[in-house]
């Protein structure tokens, strides 16, 4: 199963870092401002410790503020990946297996969310500025929570325009999605947040249905 947005790039790590009310946050704001819908295309490398690559992928994504999103894994191993407002569903073709978990506001469900909510970052995250790269501004977010599933998320932008979101985890896997065809606030079908398993499948995880508030 693929794990959505992992990767700290290595030469990241070597950039030098300023202060972090610069451009790339100037970026974020303008990009992130009013935003409440989001479809894209997108190119994913997943990198192993020792840097070989382990896979690549391509497919689409949409999102919806405050807590919706679609992630669609095509080729050779297709997936998709659909967060309703209360659980996360996670479909493997392949395998004919759904695994279901409870959704949650944190971040880790889908780091993208984090786009919709950039006043709270520091709330969050050590945010630092690390300059340009190749035609990006990047920024550079560590959890303040120790026991974060991700060391480091890094955001790329370019002409107000998300390219790049990157994480990397405590074991040093990594992944890298570069964005393309960024559409923010596109009219999207509510049925792109619903899934039901397809008949047949297994169904495994979280299936009790939410508690009542």
């Amino acid at each position: 199963m693929r794990t959505i947005l992992i990767l700290g790039l290595s030469w990241a790590m070597n950039l030098a870092a300023s202060d972090n009310d610069g451009p790339a946050m100037a970026e974020l704001q303008a990009f992130s401002s009013g935003l409440e819908t989001l479809h894209a295309g997108f190119n994913q490398r997943v990198i192993g410790p020792d840097g070989a690559l382990q896979s690549e992928g391509a497919g689409s994504v949409w999102m919806q503020h405050p807590g919706l999103f679609r992630w669609s894994y095509e080729g050779e191993y297709p997936e998709l990946i659909v967060a309703d407002g209360e659980r996360v569903w996670i479909y493997d073709e392949m395998l004919e297996q759904v695994t279901v978990k409870a959704q949650s506001s944190n971040i880790e469900d889908s780091p993208l969310l984090l786009l919709t909510q950039p006043q709270s970052l520091a709330e969050q995250f050590e945010v630092t500025e690390l300059g340009a790269y190749e035609d990006m501004q990047l920024l550079s977010l560590v959890s303040h929570d120790p026991e974060s599933e991700f060391e480091r998320i890094l955001l790329g932008f370019a002409q107000d325009q998300l390219r790049l979101m990157a994480l990397e985890d405590a074991f040093g896997l990594r992944t890298e999605i570069r964005f393309d065809q960024v559409r923010r606030n596109p009219g999207l079908d509510p049925e792109l947040f619903r899934f039901t398993p397809p008949e047949g499948s297994d169904v495994v995880g979280d299936t009790e249905p939410p508690a009542l508030q």
